[in-house]
């Protein structure tokens, strides 16, 4: 079950974002400053909503407005955070990686372990798909980064088999839809939000108002 830390932050990401990855980092920042522990409830979001087909995969010929120009200007974003929070990245963006499986995974962890478990196994994903390249929705890579964090590969295939997980995990993405989430990474905290990789003292302004 999932513990209940005295104070969340809530984060809406989904995992082939780089900047939810740079966002994080932020967040950790901004953490290390705090005397008293402050959360994340994640919630997951996905990025590929119009070009998923109803059997859940990606169709990539959908025209979803991002041209060669959209990319570059990212790619260039990512190299600004990269050098202002001192984070390596094997990859810049991650257009031909699909983050469901993964998100399914770490809804069900998020769902049946403690906080702490959760938390190693989100990490090893960003870590694993920005640092070292790994296709993140392979079932093997997802086994071994919930291994690495505590949980048995055979919960991870079991979850990857089950549709009613996915529909919770699509109902998830929906319900963040319904609370005016239209880009990650978003940061809330009692009824204000942030947008995008903000610096950490943007974070600590949302939380702590100052």
């Amino acid at each position: 079950m999932t513990d209940s830390p005295a104070e969340r932050i809530t984060v809406y990401s989904d995992y082939v974002c780089p900047f939810c990855y740079l966002g994080r980092e932020s967040l950790k920042r901004y953490q290390e400053t705090r005397d008293e522990e402050l959360a994340i409830d994640w919630h997951p979001f996905d990025l590929r909503s119009q070009k998923r087909r109803p059997d859940g995969s990606i169709d990539f010929s959908v025209d979803d407005g991002k041209d060669d120009d959209y990319y570059e200007q990212a790619k260039q974003g990512v190299r600004r955070l990269q050098d202002r929070y001192g984070v390596e990245m094997e990859l810049e963006i991650a257009t031909d990686i699909d983050s469901l499986p993964a998100q399914v995974v770490s809804y069900y962890v998020k769902q049946h372990y403690d906080n702490e478990t959760w938390l190693a196994f989100d990490v090893g994903i960003f870590e694993a798909l920005w640092q070292d390249g790994a296709d993140i929705g392979d079932e093997d890579v997802l086994v071994e980064l919930a291994e690495d964090a505590g949980v048995a590969g055979d919960e991870v295939r079991s979850a990857l088999d089950d549709d009613g997980l996915f529909e919770e995990v699509r109902e998830q993405f929906a319900e963040a839809q319904r609370h005016g989430v239209t880009g990650v990474p978003t940061f809330a905290y009692e009824g204000y939000a942030a947008r995008g990789a903000v610096p950490p003292e943007q974070l600590e302004r949302l939380v702590e108002g100052v």
